[in-house]
């Protein structure tokens, strides 16, 4: 129950990142990053926010060196074969205990990428790392390799994140429904959580974002809760995540009247949702999908209230965000391919005018161009 795949998926995944360990003439791999342990190992904790390495060598051998509390939880999640602990005490040196580690295994003179872009990986340990293997062996950032094969989901992960956006939508409900004046954002927040929990769901990556009034317009969460008003608007950004997959879905719902400015900011970002998943297909690239949103923005009069980005790729992502790489934004060449997941979002703030209007939605890139994964419409919701 606590391994989510079966073997033969994590078998595949191995063997591609470790032909593609070979195509770069790279002899191993040091993984810090927690979604590429998961990714390829089933390997589930939060333990990372120690000192913890997963190393792959260019034959396929696996060895994880972690703390003695992730050792049952390494042995329970994952398939991985050996697993190695570095003690807790004063003075410990776990990135000499990995230089150990590596030149029993052959890898003193050899080529090793780095997931040197990691939480898992902090500045500290960073200069640690290198400092221990300086001299021993030549290292290389490549923080993305793993996260290129994460990029394209397989079926079975869709199962996952298909389920992770029937919680959002359940979640969304919940907050359409008691978005009414005199609400507390508290427990309109409970609600949404718990509809995803009593659904078999998980923690998100990061926390939902929800915030009232003039609050409405940030995006990022923060602390502290506000009963809603008459004439009032919520914004609400989550994700259902389901096995740590992720779906996210985003709303500005009013309460009350609405403003005729909000009308056309609410018609313009569902403009722009459409012209973005008109663009979001098999050959094209994140960058066009961004110019995609920043024509239908700018052409309904948004050019000054717009973001400079409108999504990024879901899936498995750890604490302390869901964001997973690459991100939409101009310029970006990363090209579309089918079974990849996106979400995207029409992020319209008039500061002066104290209005947000936020709606966004995750979506399946298909063979003959995407899918939108949540039931629920765009419509503008007034309670």
């Amino acid at each position: 129950m606590a391994i989510h795949f079966e073997p033969a998926e994590f078998a595949a995944r191995q063997a591609a990142v470790v032909a593609r360990l070979n195509e770069r003439g790279l002899d191993g791999l040091l993984m810090f990053r927690q979604e590429s342990m998961y990714y390829l190992t089933g390997y589930d904790t939060f333990g990372y926010v120690y000192f913890q390495c997963l190393v792959l060598g260019a034959d396929g051998r696996l060895t994880l060196l972690t703390r003695l509390p992730d050792k049952r939880q390494a042995e329970m999640t994952s398939v991985i074969p050996d697993i190695r602990i570095w003690e807790d005490r004063e003075g410990a040196t776990p990135a000499v205990m990995l230089r150990d580690l590596l030149a029993e295994q052959g890898f003193a003179g050899k080529r090793l990428g780095v997931e040197y872009e990691a939480y898992g990986l902090t500045a500290r340990s960073g200069l640690q790392l290198a400092a221990a293997l300086d001299g021993f062996c030549t290292l290389s950032d490549e923080s993305n390799l793993v996260s290129e094969f994460r990029l394209v989901k397989s079926p079975a992960e869709l199962v996952y994140v298909r389920r992770a956006a029937e919680l959002a939508d359940l979640a969304l409900d919940k907050a359409n429904t008691m978005a009414v004046p005199g609400a507390d954002e508290g427990h309109i927040l409970a609600a949404m959580q718990g509809a995803i929990f009593e659904g078999g769901g998980d923690y998100p990556g990061n926390e939902f974002i929800i915030g009232s009034g003039p609050e409405a317009l940030l995006v990022r969460y923060h602390a502290g809760r506000r009963k809603l008003d008459a004439q009032d608007q919520l914004t609400v950004e989550f994700a259902g995540t389901y096995r740590h997959y992720h779906a996210c879905l985003m709303r500005t719902i009013r309460v009350g009247a609405v403003p005729q400015r909000a009308r056309e900011m609410h018609k313009v970002a569902v403009d722009a949702m459409a012209a973005c998943l008109e663009t979001l297909r098999p050959g094209r690239t994140m960058g066009e999908v961004f110019d995609a949103h920043a024509k239908a923005m700018d052409a309904g009069g948004m050019a000054a209230h717009r973001m400079n980005a409108c999504g990024y790729s879901m899936g498995t992502t750890f604490s302390p965000n869901w964001m997973d790489w690459p991100m939409f934004f101009t310029g970006n060449p990363v090209v579309i391919q089918p079974g990849m997941v996106f979400f995207l979002h029409m992020i319209t703030l008039d500061v002066d005018a104290g209005l947000a209007m936020m709606p966004g939605q995750t979506a399946l890139v298909t063979a003959a161009g995407c899918e939108v994964l949540s039931k629920r419409s765009l419509d503008l919701v007034a309670n």
